[in-house]
């Protein structure tokens, strides 16, 4: 597959092709002609001989020291050296490569000034499959996501460290060599083009949608096995009652739920039972709680189309060729949608941990066994794996602390607020994983309890759901090793096999 980087806004579904799949990157014709078109109002800029920030100062705090023209392009290269400081654990490929590509286009938006050269090596960087080391601390969110963003700058001037394409840790300019690729020399402007934008934030919320595009059908899914295993009933999610409060994720939440559970055997056996009047609110919320996560996705998904429209640079070129200092590269509209999911995210976690643990506990699970174990006190059965579950959650409580709120002023007070949309998506990240692990222990124990209300069966649309579960683990029994059980749903949940099982059943 291949991507033209085009006049037009890559999408979401685009970044992540290169970014997970390895996608090629295409930059089409008349994208270069812009760059040169751009690239000719800098020359112009260059020879006049005016005071501008990015081709004659130093940057930052430094901005009112001349650069002479002699020392312009050493400029450039002082400043990728000095800003690639990262420190910590090394960042994951895929993340790496989501900020390279986002990069990228606005390298190719026009108003970052660069050479046409200098962005068909950005794009053959990513084509042959190198990946700069970057590490994990080392963004505040504003100026962009700078140490990042230079650990990149500095492999395609061929110094730093890369993985090649089979993973390997190799100098940049040995990697380069390799590949047939050729150092990139910086012009004036150049070295600030490649570093001054919100790419890592944003590429980690583009792979973090995609992620909860499928893990939020997968809660919604939890929560019809769930209900089914505590003998709960669907009429809480007929349209009449949500059309009574219209947001759209709840409405799509309650059709999802009700349509898993048509036709429930089980559902249906104690609808009219009198012990039974009001089920509780992890069961009868589920939409409401649901919904709510999923119109924060929305919310955060029309951010990051904005976002990936956008040309962040500053200074900017502008249409009459001048150039214009900004304050686009400032990352609070994408670190706030961060900190926004994470919030949605654990209390979405913290609903399934409430419905796992009335699975487990027989004075509120009609008629199940203590924690669904074979021969209680014997076995232990779930027990832990509800702590398990809990400390995830516990977890996801703390990511959810806004890094959005806090500022550190850098650079001798010029940058004086930040947004730190870096940290929150790097939390973010985490809190992604942690949910997938969450809902995994709750599909896990509720088709466990779901074989033991046998004969009464699952829903037509759960029960193949129900099969594969307990196929996976090996279902009701006696005490096993838990741990690969757990990461065997947790696998299910991820890849997407749930909810491609029940896709037909995801209205809306």
């Amino acid at each position: 597959m291949t991507v033209r980087i085009t006049l037009e806004a890559l999408t979401r579904a685009e970044l992540v092709a290169v970014a997970r799949d390895g996608a090629l990157v295409e930059i089409d014709e008349a994208v270069l002609a812009r760059l040169e078109h751009q690239r000719r109002a800098i020359d112009a800029l260059v020879e006049s001989g005016t005071p501008v920030y990015g081709l004659s100062t130093g940057f930052g705090a430094l901005a009112t020291t001349f650069i002479s023209p002699e020392r312009r392009r050493d400029l450039q290269r002082s400043l990728i050296r000095s800003h690639a400081a990262g420190v910590g654990p090394e960042v994951e490929r895929e993340v790496v490569r989501a900020m390279m590509t986002s990069r990228l286009t606005n390298l190719c938006s026009g108003v970052a000034g660069v050479r046409p050269s200098t962005a068909l090596a950005y794009a053959a960087l990513l084509n042959a499959g190198i990946t700069p080391v970057v590490h994990e601390f080392g963004s505040l969110g504003a100026s962009g996501d700078l140490a990042p963003l230079a650990a990149v700058a500095l492999a395609l001037t061929g110094e730093g460290e890369v993985r090649d394409a089979t993973g390997n840790l190799r100098t940049a300019a040995v990697a380069l060599d390799a590949a047939g690729l050729v150092p990139v020399e910086l012009a004036e402007k150049e070295g600030l083009a490649l570093i001054n934008g919100t790419d890592g934030m944003l590429g980690q919320l583009v792979l973090a949608l995609e992620d909860l595009d499928n893990l939020l059908d997968v809660a919604d899914l939890a929560a019809a096995l769930s209900i089914q295993a505590l003998r709960g009933t669907d009429r809480v999610f007929v349209p009449e009652l949500h059309a009574l409060r219209p947001h759209p994720g709840q409405i799509r939440s309650a059709a999802h739920l009700a349509s898993l559970l048509a036709d429930s055997p089980i559902v249906a056996s104690h609808l009219d039972d009198p012990t039974q009047v009001q089920d509780a609110y992890s069961l009868r919320c589920s939409p409401q709680v649901h919904g709510a996560a999923r119109d924060t996705w929305s919310h955060a998904a029309r951010v990051a189309e904005i976002e990936l429209a956008s040309a962040i640079d500053n200074p900017s070129v502008l249409a009459d060729g001048t150039l214009a200092s900004n304050g686009n590269f400032h990352g609070a509209p994408v670190a706030y949608v961060l900190d926004f999911l994470a919030i949605a995210l654990a209390d979405l976690a913290s609903i399934a941990e409430r419905r796992t643990d009335r699975l487990l506990d027989p004075d509120r699970s009609y008629g199940l066994p203590p924690f669904l174990a074979h021969q209680a006190g014997v076995d232990s059965g779930l027990m832990i794996a509800q702590y398990a579950q809990a400390g995830l959650v516990s977890e996801m409580k703390r990511l959810a602390v806004p890094a959005s709120v806090d500022s550190i002023p850098s650079s001798g007070m010029q940058e004086d607020h930040v947004s730190m949309g870096w940290h929150a998506a790097r939390k973010l990240r985490r809190s992604v994983e942690a949910l997938a692990d969450v809902l995994a222990v709750e599909i896990l124990a509720a088709a466990r309890a779901m074989a033991l209300r046998a004969p009464l069966a699952a829903s037509p649309a759960t029960a193949t759901v129900v099969d594969a579960v307990n196929a996976a683990t090996g279902g009701p029994g006696a005490d096993r090793w838990l741990g690969p059980e757990i990461a065997a749903v947790a696998d299910l949940v991820r890849n997407g096999s749930l909810r491609a099982t029940v896709r037909e059943h995801l209205v809306g």
